[in-house]
C-alpha cells in the first residue's frame, strides 16, 4: 500500500514541475518577442520611411526618450527628410496643426543645392506660411502642392520616383468638406510606365511615401522623358474626380549627384479643345436568311489628345441593344499611341427578330488607361431611330441586305 502512494506523490510533483517549467518557458519566449525590434525591410515597406540600419539600434527605434529624440534630430545632417513615425495617425497622415507647424522645419533647413533645378512655379515651404493671408478667391485657385523626390541607381539602372506628401488640396466632397486623394503617375512620351498610390481617406494633407522603382530605363533617357503626376480624389459611386496635374519634364534635372527634392504646385487639368472626337470607320452587313448582323470595325482617325502626351491607346465597344436592352457585347484589340488607328476586326452578332427597328448598335471609343478606368473618347449609334449619317447607314443596310455598307461617321462626346 505504501508504494503506490510514494509513487503517487513523485507523480504528483513531476506533474507540477512540468507544468511550472512550460509556463517559464513560454513566458521568457513572450518577452523576447516584445522586446524584439520589427526588421527593417517590414517597417521600410510598411512607412516608406528613409532609415538605415546602421544608424538605429533597438533602443532609438521605437519608444525612445525625449532627450533620445532630440539626440536623434540634432545628429541627422541638414540635408535629409525626417518623417516622425511617432506623429502618424491610423491612416499614416500626419495631424493638421497650424500653418507654421504644417511646415517642417526639416523642409527650411534643406540646402539650396537640392532645389537648384526648380523652375518658377515651384512653391516653398515658406510660401505655405502666407496661406492664411490669401484671400477667399485666391484660395479657391490654389489646388495645392506635391512632394516628390527624383533619384537614379547606376547600379541597377533603374530611375526611383518617391511620392512624398501632397498638402492643401481642395476639398472634393462638399458634405464632408474633405477628399480621399491618391495620385497616378506615368512616364511620358511612351505611356509604358503607369503606377499609382494607395488611397488616404478623408485628407487635404495626405502623406503617401511610396517609392517606385523603374528597371531598364537607361540614363542617357532620362532627358528625354517627362513625369505626368495626376492628382484624384476617390468616389465610391461615380466616376473619381480629378483635383489636378503636374507636369516635370526631365530635361536639365541632373541625377548623378543623388536623389533631388522637388515641390511643384498643383494646376488644372489641361482639359483638351477639339472641334470634334474624331471619326470611326465601320461596315455592316444584315444576313436577312440567317439573321445575323456583320460588323467590321475598320479604321478610326483624328482622335482628339487623350492626355498631355497628345497620344491616346484607343479601342472600341462594340454593344448590340434590343428594346434598349444590351443583349450582346465585343471589343477589339488595344492601339498603343495613335490618334489613328486601324483595326480590321469582324464580328457577328445573331439578330432575334426579323424586323431592324428594334435593333441599335452603339460602338464606344476608348482610351485604354491599365492605372484607371477607361476614359470614353467618342460615341456613336446606329439604329432606326439614330439621326444623321447614323440613322441613314443604318436606313441603306435594311434596304439592301447581303451588301457590306461602309462608311466613316463623327463621333459625339460620350
Amino acid at each position: 500500500d505504501e508504494i503506490p502512494a510514494v509513487v503517487g506523490i513523485f507523480s504528483a510533483f513531476g506533474l507540477v514541475f512540468s507544468i511550472s517549467l512550460f509556463a517559464w518557458i513560454c513566458c521568457q519566449r513572450k518577452s523576447s518577442k516584445s522586446s524584439k525590434t520589427p526588421p527593417y525591410k517590414f517597417v521600410h515597406v510598411l512607412k516608406g520611411v528613409d532609415i538605415y540600419p546602421e544608424n538605429l539600434n533597438s533602443k532609438k527605434k521605437f519608444g525612445a526618450d525625449d532627450k533620445n529624440e532630440e539626440k536623434n534630430k540634432s545628429a541627422m545632417p541638414k540635408d535629409s527628410l525626417h518623417l516622425d513615425l511617432e506623429k502618424r495617425d491610423l491612416n499614416g497622415n500626419f495631424p493638421k496643426t497650424s500653418p507654421k507647424i504644417q511646415s517642417s522645419p526639416d523642409l527650411e533647413n534643406l540646402s539650396p543645392k537640392h532645389f537648384a533645378e526648380r523652375k518658377k512655379d515651384s512653391v516653398s515651404p515658406d510660401s505655405l506660411k502666407s496661406t492664411t493671408s490669401l484671400s477667399s478667391e485666391d484660395k479657391q485657385d490654389k489646388l495645392g502642392t506635391i512632394f516628390f523626390s527624383l533619384e537614379y541607381n547606376f547600379e541597377k539602372k533603374a530611375f526611383v520616383v518617391n511620392i512624398k506628401e501632397a498638402r492643401g488640396l481642395p476639398a472634393m466632397d462638399e458634405q464632408s468638406m474633405t477628399s480621399d486623394p491618391y495620385i497616378k503617375m506615368t512616364i511620358l512620351p511612351e505611356k509604358k510606365h503607369k503606377v499609382k498610390t494607395r488611397v488616404l481617406r478623408k485628407t487635404l494633407d495626405p502623406a503617401f511615401d511610396e517609392t517606385f522603382t523603374f528597371y531598364g530605363i537607361p540614363y542617357s533617357q532620362i532627358q528625354d522623358l517627362t513625369l505626368h503626376f495626376m492628382i484624384l480624389s476617390f468616389d465610391r459611386f461615380s466616376r473619381d474626380d480629378v483635383i489636378g496635374e503636374v507636369l516635370i519634364p526631365l530635361a536639365g534635372i541632373e541625377l548623378s549627384e543623388g536623389r533631388l527634392l522637388m515641390d511643384r504646385e498643383i494646376i488644372k487639368r489641361n482639359v483638351r479643345k477639339s472641334s470634334g472626337r474624331g471619326e470611326l470607320l465601320v461596315s455592316l452587313c444584315y444576313q436577312s436568311t440567317t439573321n445575323t448582323l456583320t460588323v467590321v470595325v475598320l479604321k478610326a482617325r483624328h482622335l482628339p489628345k487623350s492626355d498631355v502626351s497628345g497620344l491616346s491607346d484607343p479601342y472600341v465597344k462594340v454593344n448590340l441593344y434590343h428594346a434598349k436592352k444590351r443583349i450582346s457585347k465585343k471589343k477589339t484589340h488595344v492601339k498603343k499611341c495613335t490618334p489613328n488607328a486601324v483595326f480590321n476586326e469582324l464580328f457577328v452578332f445573331d439578330i432575334p427578330c426579323e424586323s431592324l427597328d428594334d435593333i441599335s448598335i452603339e460602338f464606344l471609343v476608348l482610351d485604354s488607361d491599365r492605372g484607371s478606368r477607361n476614359e470614353i473618347i467618342g460615341r456613336l449609334t446606329l439604329g432606326s431611330s439614330a439621326e444623321g449619317t447614323g440613322g441613314e447607314h443604318w436606313k441603306e443596310i435594311c434596304e439592301y441586305p447581303r451588301r457590306q455598307i461602309a462608311k466613316w461617321h463623327m463621333l459625339c462626346d460620350g
